[in-house]
């Protein structure tokens, strides 16, 4: 994988008073603002530093959790990477979800935490159990493993 590094500069996350958590909408949206070549003399090799901003916004408007970083992204594509940013402020295709899906992932786990913490609800939904498929899922393990003893 091409990103070798996050480093995180800062979270604020903050829940307003006397809003009703009920029917609320949650979007997260991650927010490239530069992107600069670095020559890592540890590694041998030249990098990207692409600093992003990660944002949870609930509406209306109960709170927001947003993360600021940097990402440390190197591949055969640097160059490429690079000149797509400075000309057109956009990244080419493969690299864009390579740099994408790892900050979501990275960042959706610390949110997760923190919107559990200020009590808004998750970034993602979260697989809920209900009572009727909890006894479906028991009734079928057993009749699996009466299979097995047969």
């Amino acid at each position: 994988m091409p990103v070798i590094g996050l480093n995180i500069s800062s979270i604020e996350a903050k829940r307003e008073k006397g809003v009703e958590i009920n029917n609320i909408s949650v979007s997260s949206s991650p927010t490239i603002n530069s992107i600069k070549e670095l020559d890592l003399k540890e590694l041998q090799k030249k990098v990207l530093v692409i600093d992003f901003e990660f944002v949870t916004a609930y509406d209306p408007k109960a709170g927001s959790i947003k993360i600021a970083g940097e990402l440390l992204y190197t591949s055969d594509t640097n160059a490429k990477v690079l000149e797509s940013w400075n000309k057109n402020k956009s990244l080419p295709n493969e690299a864009s979800v390579e740099i994408l899906n790892f900050i979501f992932r990275k960042c959706i786990l610390k949110i997760l935490n923190l919107s559990d913490d200020l009590q808004l609800p998750p970034p993602v939904n979260l697989p809920l159990i209900k009572l009727k498929d909890a006894q479906e899922t028991l009734d079928t393990k057993i009749k699996q493993d009466e299979k097995k003893k047969v």
